[in-house]
Parts: C-alpha cells; structure tokens; sequence
C-alpha cells in the first residue's frame, strides 16, 4: 500500500445541497455530519459543493463552508479534496481536487498545480482509464458509479462491479476507488475486488449510527 492508498479506503464526500433535506442550516448539518465521520474513522474528504441547491451562487459562503470543512480534516489529520474549483482548492490550501471528465481540463490542472498535491479523476469506462494512464500526475481513479445512485444529479448509468474487475486485468496500476450507490447492505459485493477504496455520499449522509456504519464499509 502506498502513502495515497492509506487514505483512499473510506472516502466520504458531501456538500450542502445534501443536507437541504434535513431541519436547520444546511451547511451546519454538513458540518456536524463531517465530524461525526472524521471522529469514526473516514480517511478522506471531499467538499463536492455543486448544483441547484449547493452554495455555488454564494462563492464567499462556500468558501467560508470549504474553510471550516478543511479545518475540521486538518485537526483530524484527513485529506481534505475539493471536486472541481481548482481556484477555490489553491486559494485555501486544500490538500487536492477530483475531476470529472467534463470538469476542468486535467492537463490544465496538471499545469497550474506547483506543489505537492493530491489529483483525483473519475472515470466509467476502460478507455478513460487507460488514457489515464499517461497522466503522471493523477493519484488515484474514481470509478463508477458501481451501483445505481440518486445523489448526483447528472450520475452515468451504473457499470457495476464488472468494470473493476476489467481495469484489474488490464494492468490499469492507479489506486482506484470504487464509488455510487454504495451502501452497508452491499458492500459485501466489493470484497473480492481489487481497489484502494471505497467513496460514499449518502451511506454515511443518511446513518443512523455513524460508529456501525463507517465499521460497514471499512473493508480494506
């Protein structure tokens, strides 16, 4: 296991929009929930603040919400990643950002980033991860979504646990983190594959006993 693996294994990622369902000030609920998590045992975090309900109109309050966010990872001693906003990651210290392959152009991030930094990409097909490949600076691959998801909005049909087992036998050598859909109820389908780690939204969004369910799906 490499020094990136370590942190890859129970990867939690969230912002306000997921909470807007709950009682009280969105952004708090995301705060409370993440150190509830962080305090059981997640090993990454990522500050995935998009869409209609998140606080993308409000750039200074999501930047306020990002600060606390990375504050609470660093007292932890967690990675604390920022989905797409290179700007926002750079301007806070964040310690990496995750892309899509609709998000900034990697080669670009690659170009802007000048210090030591931690750089996710998500893919859903063999292609995207061979191209991958050639990508030094990308630490680790995001793949899925494995099961069917409602918590992103624009989520790619599932690709099932099939595709892993695919990158596996084509040598693809970047940690990859199995995500979507995952749940407590079937993580089980993941044990007999090869990755670093597994990434959740509502799992632990949705827990009704944070210590249980972080001890579920810790499986590496």
């Amino acid at each position: 296991m490499n020094d990136i693996e370590k942190y890859l294994r129970l990867y939690f990622i969230a912002g306000s929009q997921d909470y807007r369902h709950l009682a009280g000030d969105p952004a708090q609920q995301l705060l409370n929930s993440l150190e509830q998590a962080l305090a059981n045992g997640i090993t990454c975090f990522q500050f995935r603040d998009k869409g209609v309900f998140s606080l993308e109109k409000s750039p200074q309050e999501q930047k306020k919400l990002a600060l606390k966010c990375r504050d609470l990872c660093r007292h932890y001693q967690v990675p604390f990643i920022i989905n797409d906003n290179l700007a926002l990651a750079l301007a806070i210290n964040a310690d990496g950002i995750h892309l899509g392959q609709t998000d900034l152009d990697i080669k670009l991030a690659q170009e802007k980033i000048s210090k030591p930094f931690i750089l996710g990409l998500s893919i859903n097909n063999l292609e995207q991860a061979l191209k991958s490949q050639s990508l030094e600076k990308v630490d680790y691959l995001g793949v899925g979504p494995i099961f069917p998801t409602s918590s992103k909005d624009d989520a790619a049909p599932a690709v099932g646990i099939g595709l892993i087992h695919q990158l596996n036998k084509h040598n693809i050598t970047k940690p990859l983190v199995a995500i979507g859909g995952i749940t407590e109820q079937n993580i089980s389908l993941l044990t007999q594959c090869k990755i670093a780690g597994i990434a959740v939204i509502s799992a632990i969004i949705q827990s009704k006993n944070m210590l249980q369910t972080i001890k579920s799906l810790t499986i590496i």
